[in-house]
């Protein structure tokens, strides 16, 4: 086994080359080495989320920052979260009772998803969650009905250029619908609260918010048209984890938000939300995975390696290689060539790297390990119930700071 501070040739360009950077957290390779757990699974070090939470905080230190619990709902990371005065994202009943079974507050959660049954918005709302995003006329009035008096806030479409894994036209509305349904939540007797938007998860383009806000001046002034003074403004997620292709800093996604902010609402600020998931718990997991097999291809010209992990237990986001894993292996340091990398599935889709060259050592057998960094988010909770028979991804998580 070599030293996992060494390179194991990959760059993320477009002629698909990927490059290997940085190490396993410490407390996560003390655990990987001591424990050495069944794999595939994923390790989580506590110390990383709450260093990224607090980084957040210092950056925008009048924003309320609400986790977005799909990036990963493991209890321990939303238990710390809660510890430290987060507030949280939910897209569902089930990440609601997680959020409230580790201590959070009611009213500490945002029901941010849009498409929601009229039962699960009436549970909520008794459970006390009174804020709730909207995007639709028929949503708008199963919150009025079954969550009266709850605060609401409208989901605009926006560009989503530069983001790895964009929404298409899933969600949002246009500025002059969401006109339309805050003033009609007002007349319903709900507190018409601001607006939101979603620039794409793994946003790359630190000047991609400037559509969003934008957008929301145009509402805000809408609004005010018709009477409505909207106060929120909900920044929505997008801001990266660490994977092959470089990404800004947070002082530049920071710098530029604030411009355009100052640009769009000058002294007339209104309030901040975020959903930060990817960028709170990405960087904080490493997903340990095992070789099943390695072959040569049938042209000859490439190997095939074979992992426990695939894009039904765990790596959904390679779909499109969308997201491509800086990688380790257990024989990093020795001559590399070109690899396929595929799940170990009977499911001819399940290939994870085809077009992006990725380049493994070619000692690399059944039986060797290969860790996936920054697998922190989207991975054990886009993990299939059991697929061709393999088990949903375990999460084990550490703290590489026993002190705080």
């Amino acid at each position: 086994m070599t030293d996992l501070s060494a390179t194991t040739g990959v760059t993320d360009r477009p002629s698909g080359t990927a490059q290997q950077t940085g190490t396993t957290p410490d407390a996560i390779q003390q655990f990987l080495d001591r424990q050495r757990p069944e794999t595939p699974c994923l390790v989580v070090d506590l110390a990383q989320v709450r260093n990224r939470y607090r980084q957040l905080r210092t950056a925008l230190p009048d924003a309320r920052i609400c986790y977005a619990v799909k990036a990963n709902p493991t209890p321990e990371v939303v238990g710390e979260l809660v510890g430290l005065g987060a507030s949280f994202d939910v897209a569902s009943p089930g990440e609601i009772d997680l959020c409230l079974a580790r201590g959070a507050a009611p009213e500490s959660i945002s029901y941010g998803n849009t498409i929601k049954k009229r039962r699960d918005i009436a549970r909520a709302h008794e459970q006390g969650v009174r804020l709730f995003a909207t995007d639709s006329a028929a949503d708008l009035a199963n919150i009025a009905e079954v969550a009266p008096g709850a605060q609401v806030f409208c989901r605009v479409l926006v560009d989503n250029e530069g983001s790895r894994t964009p929404f298409g036209r899933k969600f949002g509305c246009l500025p002059e619908t969401a006109v339309e349904l805050l003033v009609r939540a007002r007349d319903l007797g709900l507190d018409a609260f601001g607006v939101s938007f979603h620039i794409g998860s793994q946003q790359l383009e630190p000047t991609a918010w400037e559509h969003g806000i934008d957008a929301a001046r145009r509402v805000f002034a809408g609004c005010a048209e018709q009477g409505l003074r909207l106060r929120m403004v909900n920044l929505g997620g997008g801001l990266p984890a660490a994977y092959t292709q470089s990404a800004p800093p947070l002082a530049d996604y920071v710098r530029r938000i604030e411009e355009s902010l100052d640009r769009h609402f000058g002294a007339d600020r209104p309030e901040l939300l975020v959903e930060p998931g990817r960028f709170v718990v990405g960087d904080a997991g490493v997903l340990r995975s095992e070789v099943v097999l390695v072959t040569d291809s049938c042209d000859g010209e490439s190997r095939w390696v074979y992992l426990d992990i695939g894009r039904y237990n765990g790596l959904a986001e390679t779909e499109g290689e969308a997201i491509t894993y800086r990688l380790r292996t257990s024989r990093d340091g020795d001559p590399v060539g070109p690899v396929v990398l595929a799940g170990p599935t009977c499911d001819g889709d399940d290939v994870l790297y085809q077009r992006t060259r990725y380049e493994l050592p070619r000692t690399l057998r059944g039986g060797d390990w290969v860790d996936l960094l920054s697998a922190g988010a989207y991975t054990a909770s886009y993990s299939s119930v059991g697929f061709n028979g393999f088990a949903p991804l375990p999460t084990h998580c550490v703290d590489g700071d026993q002190r705080h």
